[in-house]
Order: structure tokens, then sequence, then C-alpha cells
């Protein structure tokens, strides 16, 4: 059994003429059945973010590292997340590793399929698969002071980590509305990122309750293969033109062999997509361009002014999440499609049944209207600021990031919590986007990760943490920027908010300064300590 656990992480030498990325099994031998599995760092979840952490630690010689998966394969969110037209909305070139280039994307928006094979891959090519534990979910962790160590509950049993990683992302648990009455639903329901397969639509009565990301690419196929399908929209989403389209043949021959003119291509991407920022931000002249954009691409597509009107937004473009697509308005024109605005008041056992609108002549609403349905379909999205995991994860002071949190998570540089020592979270508050690639964000909290580690060996320090006053004060500046911001302003109620009405899911600057600020580690927003001692910050 490993027992190192007492020193500070460092990386270790691979064997002569080996290569980093390619490592024995992290599993030590003789290992007793239940006994405590003990490593350095542990990363929980195998998307993007887990995947990308244990790769670029395995390139800087770290060893002793274990990657924690629930499911039975790496993919994260484009693993399970199967429904029928899913694909990425950032392009292809910009929405995957900077050091792992794919020049055979066939799509300029990569479909789910070939994102799920390009992470296995990833998965296959830079080691991970020794050091990775399918089937094994993180149920409780809590920080033990005494032997400065993390204490995990998984599905494999106890463990201890130096390090832990959080990077389950904020896409992994599905938000499904409490309907009443949906208990009783004798049809089959279920969320788009649980799709079921096994269900043939054809011929059949669909109820899509959301018109969010999933739902603007799955509704498309539906309406091509159910009998009827009812949309149930809330608040109609700002569409633009998707403009995907079909990467040549030889074009992919270039960029396997001029890497160069792929890396120029990503280039162009991350640019187009950072200059549409300001129009977010607060420049009023940019956002209208865009809205008269939008405006005119609903007007190609839909004809009919009653239609048209249902799904015109009454907020700010930008104020929720920007759609892409081609092909969601004109499958809402098609008759076999009904676009229902009334709210949702109950379900019954094979219907939908909403308020109805007001009265001719009076403001009371009419009697409701059932809307008859054989199968229930929500494209709800997740729970992204009320996530259940913090109930899980106990730091220092006994208590949970759930009960630090109150309901408005807060990190630094959305990667470290104050009362939580040696813990990393991938993609945590404040790192989402509006307008560009998260994997740019993602790679930027592991370059932090990794100098912070490098500290706490060059000074001997078995712990790190925050300093309170810091993550504060970069909290109160971030909601400052935030406050003038179009997700502010909007006039839009959105997941970007918290219950508390503060945004805790975006970056509200330029992506090039959160790569700025995570680049260099700062010893002295940070307390580091050896054995309980604090070590030097200069």
């Amino acid at each position: 059994m490993n027992d190192n656990t007492g020193s500070p992480p460092s990386p270790e030498r691979p064997a002569a003429g080996g290569e980093t990325g390619s490592v024995p099994a992290a599993a030590p031998r003789g290992e007793r059945p239940g006994a405590v599995r003990n490593v350095q760092v542990a990363v929980v979840g195998a998307g993007f973010a887990g995947l990308g952490v244990v790769i670029r630690l395995l390139q800087e010689g770290y060893r002793d590292v274990l990657l924690l998966e629930r499911a039975d394969e790496v993919g994260g969110t484009w693993r399970d997340n199967t429904y029928p037209g899913c694909a990425c909305d950032v392009p292809s070139h910009l929405y995957s590793f900077s050091f792992a280039p794919n020049p055979d994307w066939s799509r300029r928006f990569a479909p789910q399929a070939e994102i799920g094979h390009y992470l296995r891959r990833c998965a296959d090519e830079y080691g991970v698969r020794p050091h990775l534990r399918l089937g094994c979910e993180l149920r409780h962790a809590r920080w033990d002071a005494g032997d400065r160590v993390w204490r995990l509950e998984t599905g494999d049993g106890p463990m201890a980590a130096r390090i832990l990683v959080l990077a389950q992302g904020p896409l992994s648990e599905p938000a499904v509305p409490r309907l009443p009455g949906l208990d009783g639903f004798e049809g089959e329901a279920f969320h788009s990122a649980r799709w079921n397969h096994d269900l043939d639509l054809r011929g059949l009565r669909v109820g899509v309750v959301g018109t969010g990301a999933s739902a603007v690419q799955f509704v498309p196929h539906l309406q091509r293969t159910a009998g009827h399908v009812t949309l149930f929209q809330r608040t109609p989403p700002w569409v633009a033109p998707r403009r995907d389209r079909v990467i040549p043949p030889w074009r992919r021959s270039l960029f396997r062999l001029v890497p160069t003119a792929q890396r120029l291509a990503r280039g162009g991407e991350y640019l187009a997509r950072e200059a549409t920022l300001p129009a977010l931000l607060g420049n009023r002249t940019m956002r209208a361009l865009g809205r008269r954009a939008a405006l005119a691409h609903l007007r190609r597509q839909v004809a009919d002014p009653v239609l048209r009107g249902k799904l015109t937004p009454g907020y700010e473009l930008g104020c929720k999440r920007v759609l892409l697509a081609d092909d969601y308005y004109p499958a809402l024109t098609r008759s076999n499609v009904a676009v229902v605005t009334d709210r949702i008041v109950e379900v019954g056992a094979r219907s939908v049944v909403t308020a109805g609108g007001p009265a001719p002549g009076a403001g009371a609403p009419q009697a409701g209207d059932a809307h008859p349905v054989d199968v229930l379909i929500f494209g709800t999205g997740f729970r992204v600021t009320d996530a259940t995991y913090p109930h899980d994860i106990v730091g220092s002071r006994g208590r949970s990031l759930h009960e630090v949190w109150d309901g408005s998570p807060q990190a630094y540089l959305g990667t470290t919590v104050t009362g939580f020592p040696n813990l990393f979270l991938m993609a945590g508050p404040n790192t989402g986007l509006g307008h560009n690639s998260l994997i740019y964000m993602i790679e930027s909290q592991i370059a932090y990760l990794l100098g912070c580690l490098r500290a706490m060996r060059e000074r001997g320090a078995d712990t790190v943490e925050v300093r309170a006053e810091v993550q504060e004060v970069y909290n109160a500046g971030l909601q400052r920027r935030l406050a003038s911001t179009v997700w502010a302003t909007g006039g839009c109620a959105s997941w970007y908010r918290d219950r508390h009405d503060r945004i805790t899911a975006l970056w509200p600057e330029p992506t090039w300064r959160f790569r700025r600020a995570t680049a260099g580690f700062d010893p002295a927003a940070h307390i580091l300590s050896a054995a309980g001692r604090p070590c030097p910050t200069h």
C-alpha cells in the first residue's frame, strides 16, 4: 500500500527511456481487500476536465494519481447525452484540448459521437486508463485535519487523498421540474440526458418541456419521427444561424500534414468568438446588430405572424444562452408540431394540462387545456448553481460546501475555496462562458493547479488554502463587473443566477484575462503549511 501521503505532492521521474504519458497502473501491489487506498491526487469525473487534469499531471511526471468515474466509461456530458441531433455549439477545433488537436473532425460543429470518441482516444493515447476507476462514485469527502488528507467514501471503498480535484463539470446533473401529477403519468417520461433509445416514437404524441440548447437540437428529429409534437415553451430562446458545414477531406488532410494550419484555424475561431463578448458586457450597438440578425433569421424561417410572435423573446439578446440552429424554427412550422406557451398546471395520466389564456374581454384565465401526450421529454437543462455534490464535501471547519455557499457558490479563480484545504474545482463558480469554449477555461485552471503543486513542493508544504480575504475581494470584484452586463440587466431569469440572485456561473471579462490570472500561482494569496506550521510565501 502507498504510504507516502504525508509528503507534499511531487512528480516522479519515469524510468529511463519511458514516456511521461505511459505509466504503470496506479493500484499498488499487495493491496488488501477493504484497505484504505492512499493516493497523492484523486480526481473525480472523467469528462473533459478530469481527463485534462490527469493528462497534464502525468505529463508533469506525477504518478500517484487516481481518476474516479461513476459511469462505465469516460466522456462526461458527451457520454451521457446521446439524444438525436446532439452536437457541440462551439466550433470543433476550439472545443478540444490545445495539447491534443484532432485533424479528423467531420464538421465545423462536432456531433456527440465524435466528441465521445475523441475523449476515449485521449484516455488511451495519454496513458490515463491505468489510473482510471470506472463505476467508482465519490459518495462523501471529509478533510482530516490531523492527517492532512481528504477521507473519501467511494463505490470502491474508503480512500485517502492528499489533493482532491472535483471535475464533475456543470452539466452532469439533469434538472427535472417538479410538476404536479408527474408521478402518476402513465406514459414514458425521461430527460434528454437520459434518452430512451429503446422507445419507438413513431406515431406517438410527444410532449417536450423546455426550449433550451438540447431541445433546439432534438425537436427537429422528433418532428420527423413522432406522430405529433407539443412543445411547452415557458420562455422563447434567442436563436442565431448555426452555419454548420462539412469539413472537406482535403482540409482534414492539410491539418494532418501541417499541424500549424489547424492551430491557425483554432486561433481564428477563438478570435471570432471573443469578438462577440462586448455585446454581452454592455455594448448596445453590437447587441442591437446581433438582435437584428437573430430576428431576421426568425422572419426568414417562420412566415406565420402568430407563431413568430410566440417565438420572439421579450428580453435582451444574450441575457440567456443564445442558441445556434438552422432547422429548429422550420420544424416548429410543420403541421404535426404545436407550440404551447401557457403555463403547465399539472400532468395527467396521458396529458399535460396548461392554464389557458385570458378569457376574451376579461382578465381571468380560461379553464385549463389538456394536451394529450404518450411520452414526455424534458429538455430542461442541468443543475448548475444548485448541484448536489456540495452536500458531500466537508471542509476543515466541519461544514460542507453546500453550507458554506448557502446557495451562492464562490471560489477564488473558480478553483479554490477558503476552508477547504487541498481542494480544487474544475469549471467551478464564475468560470462559465456565454461566448467561447469552456475547455480554454479548464486548461487555465489546470495551469493554476500545477503551479500550486510546484509551490507546495518548493516550500515543503503539505496543505494549501486560499486566504479568506483574497477570495472575498476577488468575488466582490466579479459581482461589480457583472452588474453592467446583459446577464444582469437583460430582463430575463436564467440559470446563470443563483437563488440569491447573484450571477455565479459566468466569467465577465475576456477569457485571456482569466488565462493570465491563472498562469502564475501567487503564494501570498494562499496559506501554505507543513504539518500544521506556516511555510514561507516568498
